[in-house]
């Protein structure tokens, strides 16, 4: 009868155990992030965050000024509650290289990378672009940009190929 009370009790623990551990099969932490802002429309999260590749360029295409092709971007805006007509304007910041062009790092010099409206305009770092028109009950809005890799304006021998990235910072401005 003893022995049939001890498998009884370690039978509870074991069980116990099984459970406790079952109950465990993974975690891990969402964090959410975000802000909240002053604002006629909201950036859409796909936006805020972008990765635009402009490829793999050869530095003959770079020599005395020379570019690259054209990439376009854009930045979408969403939920805007507009009563009257406004225009946004974009002011992009980042590391500035030679001529104004916002700078790259990395093995590859010699080139920068230049900006522009969705009318081929160029965008100086830290200078507001155009303002693009928001109309009276738009619910969203699409702002087109581009970028291409433009080189230095020198020769050949100043292009050094290899990788680059750079990163710019957008503003947002409503009038």
């Amino acid at each position: 009868m003893k022995f049939n009370k001890l498998a009884l009790a370690a039978a509870m623990v074991l069980g116990t155990i099984t459970s406790v551990q079952a109950a465990n099969e993974g975690n891990g932490v969402v964090r959410f992030t975000g802000s909240i802002i002053d604002a006629p429309c909201s950036i859409d999260p796909n936006s805020a965050d972008q990765a635009i590749e402009l490829g793999a360029v050869s530095s003959v295409a770079l020599v005395d000024g020379g570019n690259s092709t054209p990439k376009p971007f854009e930045i979408r805006l969403e939920n805007c509650s507009i009563d009257v007509a406004k225009t946004v304007k974009t002011t992009f910041n980042g590391t500035a290289g030679a001529s104004g062009l916002l700078g790259i790092t990395g093995d590859a010099s010699g080139a920068g990378i230049a900006l522009t409206d969705g009318n081929g305009t160029s965008i100086e770092l830290g200078t507001a672009s155009a303002g693009q028109l928001i109309s009276v009950g738009a619910s969203e809005a699409i702002l087109s940009y581009s970028a291409y890799l433009k080189g230095n304006g020198g020769a050949a021998d100043t292009i050094v190929p290899g990788e680059f990235s750079s990163v710019a910072n957008f503003m947002l401005t409503y009038n």
